[in-house]
């Protein structure tokens, strides 16, 4: 099979889970689409060098340093005059708000997430894509589930079922 068409084949297959985990990352799914298909281009580009073994993980690490990119790049910050105070709506009220969720963490611990619970990495294989140590996985992910618990109490995590 020619490179290109596996290239394609790769693309239709892999995609849309990697636009899920530039999602989680980005909060939006016009820059998870710009991410996902900058990463894509950035992968084609080097295509040929490859290791067929290692396409997947090459891919992701591509997608999520893209996506911290994306997120240094796109800052939205508003100046406001005041500063509204909104109270929680009771968990039996309201459906749980998982981007309200995501959003309470911080990049990092929110690619960290993203990686370890969607995509299902390893501590090592998290710490190895986002180039930092695997304490610093272990320490961000305990604060940042600790964090969600904390602060969405109705959020029922897969570890605690």
């Amino acid at each position: 099979m020619q490179g290109d068409e596996r290239f394609s084949e790769f693309f239709a297959a892999r995609a849309p889970a990697l636009r899920r985990t530039a999602y989680l990352i980005v909060h939006d799914w016009h820059g998870a689409e710009d991410v996902t298909q900058l990463s894509f281009a950035r992968l084609f580009l080097v295509w040929p060098r490859v290791r067929e073994e290692t396409i997947e993980a090459y891919a992701r690490k591509i997608v999520v340093n893209e996506a911290l990119d994306w997120i240094r790049r796109h800052r939205r910050e508003s100046v406001t005059a005041s500063f509204t105070d909104v109270a929680a709506e009771p968990a039996s009220e309201s459906p749980i708000d998982l981007r309200r969720a995501l959003d309470m963490l911080t990049t990092q611990q929110r690619a960290i997430v993203a990686l370890r619970f969607l995509d299902d990495q390893s501590v090592a294989e998290v710490a190895r894509i986002l180039d930092i140590a695997e304490g610093s996985v272990k320490s961000q992910t305990s604060r940042a589930l600790a964090t969600l618990r904390a602060r969405v109490p109705e959020l029922v995590l897969a570890e605690e079922d």
